[in-house]
Parts: structure tokens; C-alpha cells; sequence
């Protein structure tokens, strides 16, 4: 364990909370298991499954199991309804603030850096999300939500985590286990290899995590992150978190220079390795991806670019290993 987050939460590995409420709403579907052959050829390896999170609730991203969940488990305990939600977003975590305080009767305010794109802008309008453009990185976008939060009175719902501000977001990673739990149930045999791309880390930590709680040690986990921007990689290293500096990535979900610390302590204990792409190898595996009728993006499709990428002696890939990928998110536009 880092001993300077000691005083963190671990990554939660309890999906009855989330699978409950989930449960009860229309929208809440398993997303598919998609066994690639094709991509299984030309890896060299004996199978890849693909987890499909595209059309998750309407959505189109593995993100809205997360804020939306959040504000559900508030609205169970009558404090969701007219309240003003804040975050900043550089893609998916915005449209599931949007869309859970829509659902719940709250506001949403969303704060993105001056490189979003203004079609992304416009989706959360049409959710109803009030957006605030601040910062040219998402980090200085999240620092003006959170003064936003503290001038206001709002609820900041972060997808990351520091020092004094665990609670929301340890919460928000529990509903990402329920991907995995309906992974657990599809895939048909123990996954040899997990890639997994990381932003601020959430996602891979809570699949990492309940990876481990069903699996074991069986599974390799890797951890992807873009070359621009390998804040875990980089703090794992150092036995501490780190702030990492770098150009801008066409991965622009997974562009994040500061890891979330509940995602960072649970993965410096859950990964096996930890693994940076190239902006031409992200390209490649999106496009690879879209070749296969997987239409995704570089940062959806993160865990496909390292696979294809990879030392396969290093990583003990061979042509017997079965490898999990999770394609997080729809392509854009």
C-alpha cells in the first residue's frame, strides 16, 4: 500500500447496492459481451471478449453507472430533488450528472475546458445541464467547480478523488462494478489478461477491484494510459501521487495529469502492470476497433490499443491467453 493514503478509501468491491437500484429503472440493461475472433487472429490470441459499454442506458459510455447512480442513492434518501449537482467533465461523467439530476428532479451544472468541443457542450444542454466554460485543462475546469461548490452551496460530484473529498466519488466507482458483475456472469471462462484504460483511474479501479474479489490473482491486470498523460503509472512509481505534465491527448477522455486517490490506492494494490500508448497507437486501435464494426474513440477503445501495442513476452501473451477488454464508449458526433 502507498503510505501516504492511508487515510483513503480502498476501491469498493459491493455490487448489491448499485445492482439493486439499477433494477429499477427501465433503462438499466445489460450491455453485451462481444467475443472478437477477428481480433483474437490479429493479437495472436487464443480469444478477446470485448465489453460493450456503447449504448450503455442511452448514454453511450461505462459513466452513466456512475453520477447518475450517485443521485439516485440521494434521491432514496430525499436529497437529490431540487438540488444543484456541479462537476467538470471532458466527456461522459458531464452527460451522467446531466442525466441523473434530469431523472430526479435537480440541477445540473457543468463546468469543460476551453478544447471541448461545442458538440459536446450541446448534449449536456439537451439534458438540461447548465454549462460553464473554465480553464484550458480539465484540471483547472474541476477547479472552478469546486469553488463553484463552495460559493454556491451546490453538491460537487467529481469522478476523482483527493485529500478531504472521498465520499461522492467512492460512491459514484461502486456503480462501475456493475459492468463487471455482468461481465463475471457472460464471459465463459477466467480472462488470462485485463487491459483496462485509466483517466483519473475510476473505472480500472473498480473493475480491478472486482476482478480480483471474483477472480483472484488468475487475471493479469494492465493499466492504459496515454503518453501525454500517465498520472498513475507515474505515482505508482514514485510511492505517491503525482501531478504529470504533457501536451494535450487525442484521448481526451483519458487526458487527466492528476490520478483520482481512491483509484491509485486500490490500483497500486490490483494491477499487475502499468502500460502507456502513444497517440498513434490510440489512433490505430480506434480505428482497428471501427474495421471490426466496434466504432468507438481512441480513449474507448484505450484497452484495444494496448493489447495491439504490446511486448506480448513481457506481458506473457501467447497464442493460449484469453484476454477482457472493455470498450467504454460510443463514438463521437
Amino acid at each position: 500500500m502507498i503510505a501516504a493514503l492511508s487515510q483513503i478509501p480502498w476501491p469498493s468491491n459491493d455490487v448489491k447496492r448499485p445492482m439493486s437500484l439499477l433494477a429499477k429503472c427501465p433503462e438499466a440493461s445489460e450491455t453485451p459481451l462481444v467475443n472478437s475472433k477477428e481480433l483474437a487472429t490479429r493479437a495472436g490470441v487464443a480469444s478477446v471478449f470485448l465489453k460493450d459499454e456503447r449504448e450503455r442506458m442511452g448514454l453511450g459510455s461505462f459513466k452513466a453507472l456512475g453520477a447518475a447512480y450517485v443521485i439516485a442513492r440521494d434521491a432514496e434518501n430525499g436529497k437529490a430533488r431540487e438540488r444543484t449537482y456541479v462537476t467538470a467533465s471532458a466527456g461522459n461523467h458531464g452527460l451522467s450528472v446531466a442525466a441523473g439530476a434530469r431523472a430526479f428532479g435537480a440541477n445540473a451544472v457543468v463546468f469543460i475546458a476551453e478544447t471541448v468541443p461545442e458538440a459536446f457542450a450541446e448534449r449536456l444542454r439537451s439534458l438540461g445541464a447548465v454549462v460553464r466554460r473554465e480553464g484550458a485543462i480539465y484540471e483547472e475546469s474541476m477547479a472552478a467547480a469546486a469553488n463553484a461548490a463552495n460559493e454556491n452551496g451546490w453538491a460537487l460530484l467529481s469522478d476523482s478523488s483527493w485529500e478531504g473529498y472521498v465520499e461522492r466519488p467512492h460512491t459514484l466507482m461502486e456503480g462501475y462494478l456493475v459492468l463487471m458483475e455482468e461481465t463475471v456472469r457472460q464471459i465463459p471462462q477466467t480472462p488470462s489478461h485485463i487491459f483496462l484504460q485509466a483517466g483519473v483511474g475510476g473505472l480500472a479501479a473498480a473493475a480491478a477491484a472486482y476482478a480480483r474479489h471474483a477472480w483472484g490473482d488468475a487475471p493479469r491486470i494492465v493499466v492504459v494510459e496515454p503518453e501525454a498523460a500517465p498520472a498513475l503509472f507515474t505515482s505508482v512509481n514514485h510511492g505517491g501521487p503525482v501531478v504529470t505534465e504533457g501536451p494535450s491527448s487525442c484521448m481526451g477522455r483519458l487526458d487527466c495529469k492528476e490520478p483520482s486517490l481512491i483509484a491509485l490506492k486500490g490500483l497500486a494494490r490490483d494491477a499487475d502492470t502499468f502500460m502507456t500508448i502513444s497517440e498513434t497507437e490510440g489512433l490505430r486501435g480506434a480505428d482497428v476497433a471501427a474495421r471490426l464494426g466496434l466504432e468507438s474513440t481512441p480513449s474507448g477503445a484505450a484497452g484495444l490499443s494496448a493489447l495491439l501495442a504490446a511486448n506480448k513476452d513481457a506481458l506473457d501473451l501467447s497464442e493460449t491467453s484469453n484476454v477482457l477488454l472493455i470498450l467504454s464508449e460510443g463514438p463521437e458526433g
